[in-house]
C-alpha cells in the first residue's frame, strides 16, 4: 500500500442522507451506523495528554450546563507527540477531498454557514475579538525557537512530519457520519488544516478551537488563511474560544484572521495553567458550544414560548409589526439568491426586534402583546423560520401618514443591506395598505411622494440608499436636542411617550430608526432647526430629514389631508438657523472650505423644499415673501423676504470702507454699543465728581480700565 494512501475499513458505509446533513449512514451490510457525532480531540504539543484529563474535565463541565456529559459518545483522541518530535517515515501531505465554492455557490454556502454558526452563537456570550497586543508576531516567532515548542516549528516545517500526523488520524476516522472537532493549542492548527482533507461523506457538525495561535502569521501552516477565505462546504461551524492571559492567542481571537469564524474571550486568573486545555475545557461558554455539536438543544432550553394576551399595540411595537410585515411582504416577491438573503436577514431582525420589545416590557412591567409574542423566532434551530406578522387594520390616515414615510425612508433589515427593486417597493406598499384597509392608491401616493420629494430637491430620480440615510443619520440629530420635544403622530403617541421609546430601544436598529425617523418627520420643535443647521450634521442627513418631511406634506396633498403647519415652520427655521450659522463662519474660515459648501447644500435643500410646498399652494399663509426664490442670474438663491431680514443682522459689512467685508453686522454693532455705553458712563461718573460725589473718585473709574 503506497504511503501516502489510506487503509480501507473492513466495512464500507454507504452514505443515505440528504446533502445538507449526514444524518444516517449504512454499513456494506445494510446495518445502520449511529447517527450520534463521534468526537475527534487533538492535542497541542507536549505529551499528548496521555492520561486524557482533557475528557474528565470536560464531561464535568458538560453536566453543569446540562448535557449528559461524554456516556455513550464515541470519543477519538489520536497521540502524536513522538511524531511531532521527528519521524523516519517519508510520505506525502493528503490531498484536498473539499473544493472551494466560488461565484454563486460561494454565497449560498456563506448564507448557509451563518445560519449555522448564528444558532450556536446565540447561545454563547457575546463575540468578543479582541484587539492583540503590541508585537505578537515577534513573540510568536520566538516561541518557536524555544526548545518547548519545538514540536511546533517542526510540525510547520517539515511536510513529512505534518504528513505523518494528519495521516494518523485520518486512519482513525471513519468513512462517513458526523464529526465534531474540538482542537487544543497546535491541535486547532491541525484541525484547520485537516477539515479540508476529511472524507467527503464525514460531514463536521461543528468544530471548536481552544486556545489556538492561527492569529500569528508565524502559523500560516501552507497558506492556510488564504484557502480558508470561505468556510468549507464540509464545516457546520466554527467557535473559537481565547483567554487575554493565555499568550499563545497572542490576545486575539480567529476572526481577526478569518472574519467568518465567531470568537469568545474566557476569562480566568492569570497562572501556570491558563494555556491548558483542562482550563479552558472548563468553561461554560466552551462546553455548551461542545455540547450543542454533540447533542443538540438542552432540555432546560426548550421553554415555553409567552403566548401573550390581546392587548392593544402602543406606537413602538405597531410600528415594529407594520416594518416586519412589510419586510415579510418584500422577502415572497424577491427570488433566487436575493430572496434567500433577504430571508436570512429579516430572520436575524425579526428575533432581535422581538426580544428588545420583551426585555423593554419585562422593565416596565408591561405584558407582552400577543401579536408580537407569535412572532418570537428560535435562533438555536437552524431550520427555523420567522413566523408571519399578522395584518394591520386599525390605523386611521393620519396616523398612517408618518408612520408609513417613516418606513419608506428607512431600512427595516438594518443593519443588513439588499437593494430592493423599485417595482417590488411600490408592490409592497399598495399591499400593505390595501391590508389596513387605506386602499391601494394610498400605498402607491406614499412611493409617488417620495419620489416627487426626491425630484424637487435635488432634481432627479429618487436614491433609495441615500433616502434610508435617515435611519442612520437621524441618530447624530436626535443627539443635538429637539427631539424631546418633537410632536409625535396624532392619536398613537404623545412627545413623552416616543421619547420614553426612543430610550429603550436608542435611535439603532430597525424600531430605534423607525421611532426616530417619525419623530423627526413629524417635529415641531427649534431644536430640530438647530440641529440640521449644526456643522456636524451631514448635508445628507438634512437632505434626508427634509425630504421625509416633504414626502410627508405631499402625500397629505395627494390624500386631501390638512397639512401639518410645523412642518413648514421646521423649514423656514432651518434654513434661517443655517444661515445664522453661515454667517458667523464665513467671516473666519476659507474661501470654498468643505463646512461652508455643506451649509450652501443645506440652504439650497429647505429652500427647495418651502419653494415646492408653496407651487403645491401648501404655505400656511400664502405671503409669498416668506419663500426665498432664484436671484436674477439663476446661479444662487436670493436671500429674501423674512428670510433675509432674519439673518441681515449675521451678515458681514464693509468698516473701513476699503471694498473688504469685515466682520458681521451685529458684532459691528455690538461694539458700537458698549463703546457707547462706556463713554456714556465715564460722563456720568465725570459729572458726578464735579458735583461733590463720594470721595476716592480717580481717573481709574474709567469703565474702559476696569
Amino acid at each position: 500500500m503506497p504511503k501516502n494512501q489510506r487503509p480501507k475499513p473492513a466495512e464500507s458505509p454507504t452514505l443515505i442522507a440528504h446533502a445538507d446533513y449526514f444524518d444516517i449512514v449504512r454499513a456494506a451490510d445494510g446495518a445502520p451506523v449511529s447517527p450520534e457525532p463521534v468526537l475527534l480531540f487533538l492535542h497541542g504539543v507536549g505529551t499528548g495528554d496521555q492520561d486524557d484529563a482533557w475528557r474528565g474535565a470536560l464531561d464535568r463541565s458538560l453536566r453543569e450546563v446540562g448535557y449528559p456529559g461524554l456516556d455513550g459518545i464515541h470519543v477519538l483522541a489520536p497521540k502524536y507527540p513522538n511524531a511531532l518530535r521527528g519521524v523516519d517515515d517519508k510520505m506525502d501531505v493528503p490531498e484536498l477531498t473539499i473544493r472551494v465554492p466560488t461565484g454563486q455557490a460561494a454565497k449560498t454556502n456563506r448564507l448557509e454557514f451563518q445560519r449555522r454558526q448564528g444558532a450556536v452563537e446565540i447561545r454563547m456570550v457575546r463575540h468578543d475579538a479582541g484587539t492583540g497586543w503590541a508585537g505578537p508576531e515577534g513573540a510568536a516567532a520566538a516561541a518557536l525557537k524555544a526548545p518547548a515548542f519545538v514540536q511546533a516549528k517542526n510540525y510547520l516545517s517539515h511536510a513529512h512530519i505534518r504528513a505523518f500526523v494528519l495521516n494518523r488520524i485520518l486512519e482513525r476516522l471513519p468513512e462517513a457520519g458526523r464529526l465534531v472537532i474540538v482542537g487544543h493549542s497546535l491541535g486547532s492548527v491541525i484541525a484547520a488544516d485537516l477539515v479540508r482533507r476529511l472524507p467527503p461523506r464525514l460531514e463536521v457538525v461543528g468544530m471548536v478551537t481552544i486556545g489556538s495561535p492561527l492569529p500569528s502569521t508565524s502559523f500560516d501552516i501552507g497558506g492556510i488563511r488564504k484557502a480558508l477565505k470561505e468556510p468549507p462546504t464540509n464545516l457546520g461551524w466554527w467557535v473559537n474560544f481565547w483567554n487575554i492571559a493565555d499568550p499563545v492567542t497572542t490576545h486575539r481571537g480567529l476572526s481577526s484572521v478569518l472574519p467568518w469564524i465567531v470568537d469568545h474571550r474566557v476569562r480566568t486568573h492569570v497562572g501556570l495553567g491558563v494555556h491548558a486545555a483542562t482550563t479552558y475545557l472548563s468553561d461554560r461558554n466552551v462546553a455548551t458550544a461542545i455540547g450543542f455539536g454533540l447533542h443538540g438543544s438542552t432540555s432546560r432550553e426548550l421553554v415555553v414560548a409567552e403566548t401573550g394576551l390581546e392587548i392593544p399595540l402602543d406606537y413602538a411595537e405597531t410600528i415594529a409589526l407594520v416594518a416586519l410585515r412589510a419586510a415579510h411582504l418584500t422577502s415572497t416577491k424577491l427570488s433566487g439568491e436575493r430572496q434567500a438573503r433577504f430571508a436570512t436577514a429579516l430572520r436575524q431582525v425579526q428575533a432581535t426586534t422581538v426580544d428588545r420589545i420583551a426585555q423593554r416590557n419585562a422593565d416596565e412591567g408591561r405584558t407582552m402583546p400577543s401579536a408580537i409574542a407569535a412572532l418570537r423566532v428560535d435562533l438555536t434551530d437552524p431550520g427555523s423560520v420567522a413566523p408571519e406578522p399578522r395584518r394591520i387594520h386599525h390605523l386611521s390616515k393620519e396616523d398612517a401618514v408618518v408612520m408609513l414615510t417613516s418606513l419608506v425612508a428607512t431600512n427595516v433589515i438594518r443593519p443588513f443591506e439588499i437593494d430592493v427593486p423599485d417595482e417590488v417597493r411600490r408592490e409592497v406598499f399598495e399591499d400593505l395598505t390595501v391590508e389596513m384597509g387605506l386602499g391601494r392608491q394610498f400605498g402607491r401616493d406614499v412611493v409617488s411622494a417620495a419620489e416627487e420629494a426626491s425630484r424637487a430637491l435635488t432634481g432627479s430620480n429618487i436614491n433609495w440608499v441615500k433616502w434610508v440615510a435617515l435611519g442612520v443619520g437621524a441618530a447624530a440629530v436626535a443627539a443635538t436636542g429637539g427631539l424631546a420635544a418633537a410632536a409625535a403622530p396624532a392619536g398613537l403617541a404623545g412627545a413623552a411617550a416616543i421619547t420614553s421609546a426612543l430610550a429603550a430601544f436608542g435611535p439603532g436598529g430597525m424600531v430605534g430608526g423607525l421611532l426616530t425617523a417619525g419623530a423627526l418627520v413629524s417635529a415641531g420643535s427649534g431644536g430640530l432647526a438647530i440641529g440640521l443647521a449644526n456643522p456636524t450634521t451631514s448635508a445628507d442627513t438634512v437632505e434626508a430629514v427634509v425630504a421625509a418631511q416633504l414626502t410627508a406634506e405631499i402625500l397629505r396633498f395627494r390624500q386631501k389631508l390638512d397639512a401639518d403647519p410645523t412642518v413648514w415652520a421646521d423649514l423656514i427655521e432651518t434654513s434661517t438657523e443655517v444661515r445664522r450659522e453661515q454667517a458667523r463662519l464665513t467671516v473666519i474660515s476659507d474661501e470654498g472650505s468643505p463646512l461652508l459648501k455643506d451649509l450652501d447644500v443645506k440652504l439650497e435643500v429647505t429652500d427647495r423644499a418651502l419653494r415646492h410646498l408653496s407651487a403645491r399652494g401648501l404655505d400656511p399663509n400664502g405671503d409669498p415673501d416668506l419663500i426665498p426664490t432664484e436671484d436674477a442670474s439663476g446661479s444662487g438663491l436670493a436671500q429674501s423676504g423674512l428670510l433675509h431680514r432674519a439673518a441681515d443682522a449675521f451678515r458681514t459689512v464693509d468698516i473701513d470702507g476699503d471694498g473688504i467685508p469685515d466682520r458681521p453686522r451685529a458684532a459691528v454693532a455690538i461694539d458700537e454699543a458698549r463703546a457707547a455705553l462706556r463713554s456714556r458712563t465715564y460722563d456720568l461718573l465725570r459729572r458726578r465728581r464735579a458735583e461733590g460725589g463720594p470721595e476716592g473718585g480717580t481717573e481709574t473709574d474709567r469703565p474702559d480700565q476696569t
